[in-house]
């Protein structure tokens, strides 16, 4: 068979068209790998919230239910006696004291006729309190609430938040000059403490209860939160602290500036604490100063290895 130079080669035509290509089996295959979120799993992340919710809410109720009961410390054998109201508004407890508003009320023939908080004859009460010992309220003048603080004795600030209290409330009345029978009811205003009744004790027609002091609930649970946040906080950063360290990651900076950020985040939640105790104190003990003391260690420990590490990769000329 001869060829010639002149003799051009026939090819096959170029398709019009080009051919398509079928991905769907890839596109299944790749979707069958990702993860499914399975309907339970997120129903029981809502129930945990809902309960959680629910549960604080019920807390919350109780608390205030036991908050807004007032304590009677005692009762009057006949109509004619004086009714004491002492609502405590403040406990200090580095001052030892608590202050409080005293209502005085006489009831039956003491008050007067017009209205029951102008007393009919000089009346006078005598407390508990160092400082205001002696309360006159003249015959046929108007009576106002009075600013009363007791003081506080048995406990220490520095045991925070296990520090409790005792404050001595008691009350005797003279109306005309002659005793009278004393009614005291004590209700409490304090967010931060919780009030609850001790011994009582009658001497003649005066008299006292001594006063339990300790912190509220909701003081008492934040405490303890943020004492087991500081131990967080600081063994999350030296776990970070000691990963770096151990891959030889040189200096990671994002890192540092979150050790750092939680080293000065640790003083201001110290400083939040409900009821400002003072440095010193069982939470700095317990949680705040070891806190500190890792997180500086690991945030020194990062440094110092990781500029060896940025040493050692130094180009040499």
């Amino acid at each position: 068979m001869s060829t010639s130079p002149h003799h051009r080669t026939t090819r096959p035509p170029r398709p019009t068209t080009r051919p398509r290509v079928r991905i769907h089996t890839r596109v299944r295959a790749v979707s069958a790998t990702r993860p499914k979120v399975r309907p339970w799993s997120a129903y029981a992340v809502v129930a945990t919230i809902v309960l959680s919710v629910a549960a604080g809410l019920l807390f919350h109720l109780n608390e205030r239910s036991s908050r807004s009961h007032a304590q009677v410390v005692s009762t009057a054998s006949g109509p004619d006696f004086v009714e004491v109201d002492v609502v405590l508004q403040r406990v200090d407890a580095t001052a030892q004291t608590v202050a409080a508003k005293v209502l005085v009320q006489p009831r039956g023939t003491l008050q007067g006729p017009a209205d029951q908080l102008v007393p009919a004859q000089d009346t006078v009460l005598e407390t508990t309190s160092l400082e205001q010992n002696l309360l006159r309220y003249p015959a046929g003048q108007p009576i106002g609430s009075n600013p009363v603080s007791f003081s506080l004795f048995g406990g220490r600030i520095t045991d925070y938040p296990f520090d409790g209290y005792r404050a001595q409330i008691g009350f005797r009345a003279t109306a005309g000059g002659k005793p009278t029978p004393v009614v005291v009811g004590i209700e409490e205003a304090d967010p931060f403490f919780a009030f609850r009744p001790g011994d009582k004790e009658t001497e003649g027609l005066g008299v006292g209860v001594a006063e339990r002091i300790g912190r509220s609930r909701s003081t008492f649970i934040l405490a303890w939160f943020m004492m087991a946040a500081m131990w967080a906080l600081a063994l999350a950063v030296l776990l970070a602290a000691w990963l770096i360290v151990r891959q030889r990651r040189g200096i990671v900076w994002p890192a540092l500036s979150w050790m750092a950020a939680t080293l000065f985040a640790l003083v201001g939640m110290r400083n939040a604490a409900p009821g400002n105790p003072p440095i010193g104190s069982l939470l700095d003990y317990a949680a705040f100063f070891w806190a500190e003391l890792l997180v500086a260690v690991g945030l020194t420990m990062v440094v110092v290895r990781g500029a060896r590490v940025e040493g050692e990769h130094r180009p040499r000329p």
